[in-house]
């Protein structure tokens, strides 16, 4: 019987979310410094009517920690969300990080997703029109919203941010991105056909010859071609539009600095200066030998495709996935270029081992073309091996090149499909969730026979004076449910105890 006695007190019931788990004193002290190796009768959650401690948490994760204190190895519930999971051991006093090997890529699989809504959250593609406050802390006058003093400025600049870079904030914004997409399409088609031989006037000028008589003679000579005058007309109002456009969203930006340093920004205000530029370069530098060459850096007009972004999530993703897979771009780049030289190599000797008049690799830098066409599975045709061990090297160079660019593309697949997965999650779910306010469990009022171990004097009596209940105090929900569950423990006690000594 003593031996049952002292097994009973070194034993402790933990009721976790409803669930009891029983354990011993002594498992809960092999971790120390944690929540549950501090177990006191002392402590509000502790019931002496049932000799149990309550506390109102998740009780899957509990049978884990539990499993901790018993076998020193902790493992992850598949049915649990990763954040869930470290709040609650953050609750119970333990370290994360010793999660074991077996479960840790499962465990860490929410933070790579926290990473993922992390970086949608920065491309800012929620579509849903954000309320007063959101625009006043975006902008900068928070305190002035707050106080109610917001200027006519502070009111106006929001909403024509929204409408010229917002294209889903309203109708307006919608028509505003409908003729700004209409303008970079008609810039870039234009920029396409002026070089059509079609769409270019002839230059024609007078020469002065002399004839064999020593006479002078004029003939009209055709020294280059000029593109149609109606692309230029059509350059300089497309460039209006674009740079009304581009001071109108300067000026009512957020953050100029951010506006500045984008790199779509920079790409929209590069293309327009070059506009400008090449007009002052034909007026000043056109009687320059090679000033054709000037027209070259007008290029930079085709990258305006890139401000389409603004208007399509997908092109956001697409871009921010090779953003997210550059570290598999640049092993590809490599083993592309490892493969290419050895390759190149292999087949310029290959090449000269046996007789061949018609070789087409007279050097190893040939070569590096015919390998990085091979490899790519291009195969123009321009370079071919002729003998039979430089035609082993091409399959090699072949099945070499197959491999190693499909290797990292469902890395890419991958990231991609997680990005546009994750985006279409957050377009169906709520932007505004209901708030869930955290809520101070209350102690129990002090009623005749309802105390703690140190209020118990002698003979198990409380000391609590007459009983009665503070004015100020009421029964909460927490106290009512303790009452509920001590008036059930008493029945229990009544109907095994009492009833047997009346039968």
């Amino acid at each position: 019987m003593n031996l049952m006695n002292m097994d009973s007190e070194n034993r402790v019931v933990l009721n976790v979310g409803g669930i009891r788990h029983e354990t011993y004193k002594a498992t809960l002290k092999k971790i120390p410094a944690t929540r549950l190796s501090r177990l006191t009768e002392a402590l509000g959650n502790y019931d002496p009517v049932l000799n149990e401690y309550f506390f109102d948490r998740h009780p899957g994760v509990f049978a884990q920690v539990l499993n901790y204190y018993r076998t020193g190895k902790l493992h992850y519930p598949t049915d649990v969300c990763g954040p869930l999971f470290e709040e609650e051991l953050s609750f119970w006093g333990l370290d994360s990080n010793q999660v074991e090997p077996c479960c840790w890529m499962t465990y860490t699989q929410h933070r790579n997703t926290q990473e993922t809504l992390a970086v949608l959250d920065r491309l800012d593609l929620d579509t849903e029109k954000p309320t007063d406050e959101e625009v006043a802390k975006k902008f900068g006058f928070e305190d002035a919203y707050n106080k109610g003093k917001v200027s006519w400025w502070q009111h106006l600049k929001p909403q024509i941010w929204s409408l010229f870079d917002e294209p889903y904030s309203s109708n307006a914004a919608k028509i505003i991105g409908i003729i700004s997409v209409f303008f970079i399409c008609v810039s870039i088609i234009s920029f396409c056909l002026k070089t059509h031989p079609d769409m270019r006037v002839p230059y024609i000028r007078n020469i002065t010859v002399k004839t064999a008589n020593q006479n002078t003679s004029w003939v009209l000579d055709k020294t280059q071609t000029n593109a149609h005058v109606a692309f230029f007309y059509i350059e300089c109002v497309c460039n209006a539009w674009f740079t009304f456009e581009i001071m109108v969203r300067f000026i009512s930006s957020p953050s100029k600095l951010r506006f500045i340093t984008s790199s779509v920004n920079i790409i929209d205000y590069i293309a327009t200066l070059s506009f400008f530029i090449d007009l002052i370069l034909q007026r000043f530098a056109s009687h320059l030998e090679n000033a054709d060459i000037l027209e070259f850096f007008s290029i930079i007009r085709i990258m305006r495709l890139f401000k389409l972004t603004r208007h399509s999530s997908g092109l956001k993703i697409l871009i921010q996935t090779f953003r997210a897979s550059a570290k598999e771009l640049t092993l590809l780049v490599f083993f592309l270029v490892l493969g290419i030289v050895i390759f190149a190599s292999l087949v310029y000797y290959a090449e000269r081992i046996q007789i061949n008049p018609h070789n087409d690799f007279n050097s190893i830098p040939l070569g590096l073309w015919w390998a990085l066409v091979t490899m790519t599975t291009v195969g123009y045709g321009d370079m071919t091996p002729k003998t039979y061990i430089g035609m082993f090297v091409g399959a090699l160079c072949a099945l070499a090149g197959v491999l190693t660019i499909a290797l990292p593309v469902p890395v890419i697949v991958s990231n991609f499909t997680m990005y546009y997965s994750h985006t279409q999650a957050r377009a169906k779910l709520p932007k505004r969730r209901r708030r869930v306010c955290p809520v101070e469990l209350s102690r129990p009022p002090r009623l005749p026979g309802n105390c703690n171990t140190s209020q118990a004097g002698p003979g198990g009596i409380c000391n609590t004076g007459s009983g009665k209940l503070p004015s100020s105090n009421a029964p909460s929900t927490g106290s009512m449910d303790q009452a509920i569950r001590r008036m059930n423990a008493n029945r229990t006690i009544t109907k095994d105890v009492i009833l047997p000594k009346m039968a």
